[in-house]
């Protein structure tokens, strides 16, 4: 079977080895290689009524076939501390697992994404330890179909990076991050789209956080309706 991976353009920078990968060939391995029913960087660990979010974490709504993983978001039937209803939702970290695998710097993460087109999505890929340590390979809102958002809030960087032939609901891409001590690299299908100048540091290190969670309606639309809201994911690598 022909998978994204096995056509996506790889922008790792020349003469690195791959340290780390999940391929979603085989099942989750909750508990060993991934956590999914807590993160430091949410308030209450399992859920998170700040930063706009409507997130109540399930390790039920991240599942696997053909290579590809799915996160699921629907209405999670309770409410949040501030009073607007949750959604159970996917998120899967290396904080807490036995293996406690951790980006640092001068390592370079890639991963292939299907972008979701319903109402209220928000999926990311992006690092944290240490209650900070944050740099965000990609954020992403339907609303702004064609726009990817890239940020390093360790030395406090950002961009919008947004190509319509290449970024939009339904479409895979791949998206490469190279942690530079003093710049930080973004790649979008390969292509190099954003230096930021400032880098995480020497010592930097943190875990990583794969999520789709869901706008609450300050920034972007919150969900509209109860139908579930997905996202794909075909692989997450590391090189160093």
């Amino acid at each position: 079977m022909t998978t994204y991976s096995d056509t996506s353009t790889s922008s790792a920078p020349p003469g690195r080895s791959l340290v780390w990968a999940e391929e979603f060939d085989d099942p989750i391995a909750w508990g060993t290689t991934w956590v999914g029913d807590r993160s430091s960087a949410y308030r209450y660990c399992d859920h998170n009524p700040d930063d706009n979010k409507l997130d109540w974490l399930d390790p039920r709504c991240v599942t696997v076939s053909d290579g590809v993983a799915t996160f699921t978001a629907v209405p999670a039937g309770r409410t949040l501390e501030n009073g607007r209803p949750a959604w159970h939702t996917g998120l899967l970290t290396t904080e807490y697992s036995v293996e406690g695998f951790q980006v640092r710097t001068g390592d370079h993460v890639e991963t292939g994404v299907r972008l979701p087109s319903g109402t209220g999505a928000w999926p990311a890929l992006w690092t944290w330890k240490d209650g900070g340590n944050e740099v965000d390979s990609f954020e992403y809102h339907p609303d702004n179909p064609y726009l990817l958002e890239l940020s390093n809030h360790v030395r406090h960087a950002s961009a919008y990076h947004t190509d319509a032939d290449a970024i939009g609901p339904d479409r895979w891409l791949t998206i490469g991050t190279s942690y530079g001590a003093h710049c930080v690299d973004w790649y979008v299908n390969g292509e190099h789209v954003f230096s930021d100048g400032t880098g995480v540091g020497p010592g930097w290190s943190a875990y990583l956080i794969l999520n789709l969670s869901l706008s609450a309606g300050e920034h972007h639309p919150a969900p509209c309706g109860p139908a579930p809201i997905t996202f794909d994911v075909d692989f997450v690598r590391v090189y160093r």
